[in-house]
């Protein structure tokens, strides 16, 4: 790559401030709205049932296109797309009451309470049962990177939603944070069955598998520093350091999870510890010269030059560890009753309340945090300080109130039945299988994104494509990985790293 097309890809990607907080909000909408036309459809229909070519072109226009639109031609007018993709569902839904009343949840009387747990404990239902909108999260969530990664590099792209420099907010801000808290929220499965199944936690075997799973990470993470150096590949300096990526991130994130875990936690619960050790950080950042030197030291030995994802890290293992605690609390088929408590009531939608309870609780915070006089703190994706936590944590706690609310409403007795095969049947018809392949290969698709974008990258000349250049492109690209993932999940692979 000539010196001067380096410069002017590098440029490209920096010294940018963002945009603001409720545009990103209505951009991403688009992910939860498009998956309530396609669970209108399902719901109403049936219409991804017999899942043919026309049934997975569909999904992929609903829940990939529409996010490609989103963030690219729809940009400047995501409430219109999003109204476009509501309106058909209301309409559908409306005029689909018969199919509604057949799916509609049976109550049960409080007196058959305990018949009815018994029956679920007979007939063999799990304490963790299958959760449809987490899939969509999830899915969704990587159909969103996945195109970022590579329309980030083309002008159709807003400048406004690539990372900032330093301070402010944006949607690739957003996606790398989202990427930590959903691995921390499905993080919680495998700690649940070890505490349903009675095992204590030995800390040297924690710390044993926690390095075992960051190594393949950790290959990716220098595969990917030595070919974007031997390639001589344009690099944003201050996103992570000269040497440190995203894959590093990821790799150190399980050894820190395990290392937390392992201190005396004092009764304090997960997302306790995970604001103790953020705001910890932040003290830091506040009253020492750390701030100045993650932003204007020179890069003149190892540490300094990889400063950003060093100090990040801080910030990286508080979201995680907030995505863990949400699942330990909305993974199991029963949760807390936090939800029940700050209401003074019982809810009918017990799941959603829940969610609802994260969501108010860490939006308040990252009020509080940005708009209290005497904080009055910015966020900051490089430093990964106390409000990018709580930015990200209000973020997709409310995303995860939408999918739920979806769900909620389009398929009302997903988990009234009193047998784990009816369920297992139900929640297939409920999901996605577009999103679903993405969220069960995510992080193979991330790697293969990656390898994907390097490749567009070094034989297009992504600055001066046209429109429609740059869109068909990025369409050929997200639908590769749409088939890919789908084939994959259509045979049962799971690629494991």
């Amino acid at each position: 790559m000539a010196q001067s097309y380096k410069s002017l890809k590098e440029n490209f990607v920096s010294n940018l401030s963002g945009g603001s907080i409720s545009e990103i909000n209505y951009v991403t909408a688009v992910a939860p709205t498009a998956v309530l036309l396609w669970s209108a459809l399902q719901s109403s229909q049936g219409f991804f049932v017999g899942y043919g070519p026309i049934a997975f072109l569909t999904d992929h226009l609903l829940n990939v296109g529409a996010i490609l639109a989103a963030t690219t031609i729809y940009s400047s007018a995501p409430v219109a797309l999003n109204l476009l993709l509501i309106l058909p569902a209301i309409i559908l839904y409306l005029f689909s009451s018969k199919s509604r009343t057949r799916q509609k949840r049976p109550l049960h009387p409080k007196s058959a309470k305990g018949e009815l747990h018994a029956r679920h404990n007979q007939d063999g239902l799990g304490p963790l049962p299958e959760r449809p909108f987490i899939t969509h999260y999830r899915g969704s969530m990587m159909v969103v990177t996945c195109v970022a990664i590579l329309a980030v590099d083309f002008q159709v792209f807003p400048r406004r939603f690539a990372k900032v420099e330093t301070w402010g907010t944006s949607l690739m801000d957003m996606g790398v944070g989202s990427f930590v808290f959903s691995a921390g929220l499905v993080s919680a499965r495998p700690v649940l069955k070890a505490r349903g199944a009675g095992e204590t936690s030995d800390v040297a075997a924690s710390l044993k598998a926690a390095i075992r799973h960051s190594l393949p990470l950790l290959a990716l993470g220098f595969i990917r520093l030595y070919s974007v150096k031997g390639l001589d590949y344009a690099e944003h300096v201050s996103e992570y350091g000269v040497h440190w990526n995203f894959f590093f991130t990821l790799a150190f994130l399980p050894p820190s999870v395990a290392f937390v875990q392992a201190l005396p936690n004092w009764f304090l619960s997960v997302d306790m510890i995970a604001l103790f050790v953020s705001c910890i950080y932040q003290m830091v950042l506040d009253s020492t010269s750390i701030t100045a030197f993650i932003l204007t030291a020179p890069r003149d030995h190892l540490f300094s030059q990889n400063r950003e994802g060093v100090f990040s890290m801080f910030g990286y293992l508080s979201i995680f560890l907030v995505g863990q605690a949400v699942g330990l609390d909305v993974l199991p088929r029963t949760g807390s009753n936090l939800s029940t408590f700050i209401l003074g009531f019982k809810s009918a939608y017990p799941l959603l309340m829940r969610l609802l309870t994260w969501s108010v609780w860490f939006s308040v915070l990252l009020f509080l945090a940005t708009s209290y006089s005497a904080l009055a703190l910015q966020v900051s994706r490089r430093l990964a300080n106390l409000p990018y936590v709580l930015w990200v944590c209000a973020f997709n706690c409310v995303q995860l109130v939408l999918f739920c609310a979806v769900e909620t409403l389009l398929f009302p007795g997903l988990y009234s039945t009193t047998d784990q095969r009816t369920e297992k049947q139900r929640c297939k018809h409920a999901t996605s299988q577009v999103l679903a392949a993405f969220n069960r290969n995510g992080l193979a698709i991330f790697l293969l994104a990656n390898l994907l974008t390097g490749l567009v990258n070094l034989s297009t000349d992504t600055l001066r494509a046209g429109q429609g250049r740059a869109i068909g492109t990025i369409f050929i690209y997200a639908t590769a990985l749409s088939l890919i993932a789908t084939c994959l999940y259509r045979n049962n692979l799971s690629i494991k790293l």
